[in-house]
């Protein structure tokens, strides 16, 4: 229970701001909509009961006036009752669709957040394969919520109103126990009530486990789908070593996991249906049979028996919330779990680079055009120091060769960029615009060729005499005609066509400061050695720091810093 308080708590603290958020009046006024729509559909349930009483007694007492009234009260709870309930499907689905939107841009807004997406990937936690929580979990966590809310609060209701109903018909049975006689007052009631707390009671051991199955299978789910998206991703990579037989295999134990966790759940489902197939036919009979008797000795007519009945049922429904859900409140509690698990990763990802620490890299803004370098050492996940006592500056327009060990300069990279925080030390950046990075392959998003190229500007933003005149310096010049054309280019553009679009991308920002690792290794020497004075040529007051295999491109700078 304790447990349970605490996920609840939990889950209200990521997702009730919501109704404080800058939509809150829409959010509101579609919650207050839900609310008066469920009790309308109350209404209808008791308005039904009564007619089906009214019905019944006509029917039994052969009156034809009464029966076309009824005749006539039905068409009017038709037209009702489909009205209230289209309503309340549109209001509800707009109320999921809301919630929904606001969560995923929260938690879009935390992940993409000055790389966090790719810092948490190096912090312990429940956390893996954050795009199926974003995409599915947040789906099923805010469109579950509203349907458990909206059928918790309709079943409260049905119970509050039927209960009443069922009071009153039940009337007084006594209870003949020999030497005394027991006035049982509501004795429907209290029937109901046993009945729906023992079926509830032996449904709730028997599903217990559907919520860890559920848990697991949504895992290993997300595994299976994580594990197709890397190798599309990397699809030319495993083609040029011929990796699929190996890949396959992985994808054989991956859906091997999926087949295990899918029996388990449905070995858990089978329990629930054994006991749910039989409750649900004894509940359409028992009532019936327990009040037969007063009909046959004519305590009550028959339409205040089929009223009973159906009041029992409905009594007996509500009270059969938990069981109904077990199911839904198993899927829920795990995809809410999952994205819970996001969360607090981000959160405690946020609260360790906020607060100070002797071991951790200090990323500070400088007052002057430097990077400074003051006793930086930086370290590997398992603590192994990698670069150890650094002090360096570098100013504005120096061109510095990164020598030595290629992953302490990856790291070095990644430790400016604020990517690597493991280490000791402080970072001082230069006052003036923001540093550029140039990496092995850059990153091509999907869409037309000139939003892709001016990434992370718009495309827009470039004329398109300064793009073609890019395009032209770094060597594409068959990519000036397609630059409207929509594709996925990191895919269907080779190599060495992507790094000379890096080329293109330096040429149109014009960053004062240049990070460049092995940017251009696709190229041969004469074209790496182009590119690189092409730099020179069109960005000469730029710093460029390098870390290159080229002896050709080495010379070329003015001293070296070397990393052991």
């Amino acid at each position: 229970m304790q447990r349970s308080s605490k996920f609840l708590v939990q889950f209200l603290h990521l997702t009730g701001p919501f109704w404080n958020a800058e939509n809150k009046a829409l959010s509101r006024s579609l919650t207050l909509s839900l609310i008066g729509l469920t009790v309308a559909q109350i209404a209808v349930s008791v308005i039904i009961t009564e007619w089906s009483a009214h019905l019944f007694d006509a029917l039994d007492q052969h009156d034809m006036s009464k029966l076309w009234t009824q005749v006539g009260a039905i068409l009017l709870i038709f037209v009702a009752n489909i009205g209230i309930t289209v309503t309340h499907l549109k209001v509800k689905r707009r109320l999921q669709l809301e919630w929904r939107a606001w969560l995923t841009e929260k938690m879009l807004g935390q992940w993409m957040h000055k790389g966090r997406h790719y810092l948490v990937t190096h912090i312990p936690g429940k956390h893996d394969n954050p795009d199926g929580r974003i995409a599915e979990d947040i789906r099923i966590a805010t469109e579950y919520a509203v349907d458990l809310f909206h059928t918790l609060l309709y079943c409260v209701l049905l119970l509050i109103s039927f209960t009443e109903i069922l009071w009153s018909l039940s009337g007084t049975v006594t209870l003949d126990l020999l030497f005394v006689q027991v006035p049982i007052h509501g004795h429907l009631v209290w029937l109901a009530l046993i009945y729906a707390a023992t079926a509830s009671t032996l449904g709730w051991l028997i599903g217990r486990p559907l919520i860890k199955a559920t848990d697991n299978r949504q895992t290993v789910e997300a595994n299976f789908r994580f594990g197709l998206v890397k190798a599309r991703e990397n699809s030319m990579a495993i083609a040029l070593i011929h990796g699929e037989p190996h890949e396959k295999q992985h994808f054989q134990t991956l859906f091997a996991d999926i087949v295990a966790a899918w029996h388990d759940q449905t070995k858990a489902w089978e329990k629930i249906m054994l006991f749910s197939s039989g409750y649900s036919v004894l509940t359409m009979a028992f009532p019936i049979l327990v009040s037969a008797p007063r009909y046959i000795l004519g305590s009550i007519t028959l339409g205040a028996l089929m009223q009973s009945a159906q009041a029992f049922q409905h009594t007996v429904s509500a009270l059969s919330w938990p069981v109904d859900n077990m199911g839904k409140v198993a899927e829920w509690r795990a995809s809410v779990e999952r994205v819970l698990g996001l969360s607090q990763g981000l959160i405690q990802l946020e609260r360790e680079i906020a607060k100070p620490d002797p071991h951790r890299i200090q990323i500070q803004k400088g007052s002057d055009s430097v990077l400074r370098f003051r006793d930086l050492c930086i370290a590997r996940l398992d603590s192994i120091v990698c670069i150890a006592n650094l002090n360096e500056e570098v100013r504005g327009g120096e061109r510095i060769l990164i020598g030595g060990n290629a992953f302490s300069g990856n790291k070095l990279f990644k430790a400016i960029a604020g990517l690597w925080p493991w280490g000791e030390g402080v970072i001082e950046l230069p006052d003036d615009e923001p540093l550029m990075f140039m990496p092995p392959r850059p990153y091509l998003p999907t869409g037309t060729l000139r939003d892709s190229i001016c990434y992370p500007a718009s495309g827009t933003a470039v004329k398109q005499d300064d793009l073609e005149a890019a395009l032209l310096l770094a060597g594409l010049p068959e990519l000036i005609e397609p630059l409207d054309k929509f594709d996925d280019w990191a895919k269907s553009l080779e190599r060495e066509q992507q790094q000379r679009l890096g080329m293109v991308r330096l040429l149109l920002h014009k960053p004062k400061w240049i990070l460049m690792q092995e940017a251009f290794d696709s190229l041969d020497p004469d074209g790496e050695l182009a590119m690189i004075n092409l730099i020179f040529e069109r960005l000469p007051n730029s710093a460029l720091l390098t870390i290159t295999k080229q002896p050709n491109i080495q010379a070329l700078h003015q001293r070296q810093i070397t990393l052991c």
